[in-house]
């Protein structure tokens, strides 16, 4: 039987985790720039894009510690526009983050793009159909891949690997750059507020790619608890940090 922790606290400390004990992190932060994030970061006394980075990379550098040497960081992030002073602005959030990342520590992997069918153009597109002042619809996101030092070294033969294998077709599907994947409701009923989750295909993918059965995947924003419940569906042991207690009873239903 697997088990599953959630800690109501901060990520940038989490100092109920043991170093090198985490084979896997699956997360997806607040993103910087989001109007939907600003109090949150205002909360922790984070005012403006660069201090937003150097907030989060406190989280990243803890996933390093507690990551196994060859442990694996998945990071789902979007990037972010603003008009500031009536001028437009792109805040290239990804690469951002892989320099953080890069500057910790881990190795870059390539990163999947993660397409969302259901994204639609919206009213901040600038002229409509006449050009030249239109601009791109931001309707991809990113999942950015970090390494840990070298590669995770197993036993020949490891029965708990191969246990966890996939099928051809899945790794085609799965190591491909570009994944297609609907996009779910943002609203909670619960909690009658945007909770920015992301779908259980995402989560059911990368765990599956980068962990094996009995393992350890954490997600140190874990909201929801989307993280935690397709871990254990997958016979995964997980651990989450969410700093709003409110969520708590909302994860605990999912992982029950």
């Amino acid at each position: 039987m697997t088990k599953h922790k959630i800690i109501i606290g901060n990520s940038t400390n989490m100092t109920e985790v043991k170093t090198k004990s985490v084979h896997l992190v699956v997360t997806s932060p607040p993103y910087p720039m989001i109007k939907m994030w600003d109090k949150m970061f205002e909360k922790v006394g984070v005012k403006n894009y660069s201090q937003m980075h150097t907030y989060l990379a406190k989280t990243w550098k803890e996933c390093n510690r507690i990551l196994v040497n060859g442990g694996i960081l998945c990071i789902n992030i979007g990037d972010s526009t603003r008009n500031v002073n009536n001028n437009f602005k792109l805040y290239s959030n990804h690469s951002r983050i892989i320099e953080e990342c890069e500057e910790i520590g881990f190795t870059t992997l390539p990163y999947i793009l993660w397409k969302k069918p259901t994204n639609k153009p919206n009213s901040f597109l600038g002229s409509g159909f006449i050009p030249p002042n239109a601009y791109v619809t931001l309707d991809c996101e990113y999942i950015l891949i970090f390494r840990k030092g070298k590669l995770r070294e197993f036993k020949v033969k490891d029965q708990q690997r191969y246990e966890s294998k996939f099928t051809k077709k899945e790794r085609d599907i799965w190591f491909s750059q570009i994944w297609e994947i609907k996009g779910v409701k943002q609203n909670n009923s619960k909690t009658r507020r945007r909770t920015a989750a992301f779908p259980e295909e995402v989560a059911n993918r990368l765990i599956r790619m980068f962990s094996c059965i009995n393992e350890i995947v954490l997600d140190p924003f874990v909201g929801t608890g989307t993280t935690m419940k397709v871990a254990k569906r997958l016979n995964r042991n997980s651990i989450g940090y969410e700093i709003d207690k409110e969520l708590e009873s909302i994860i605990k239903e999912k992982i029950r």
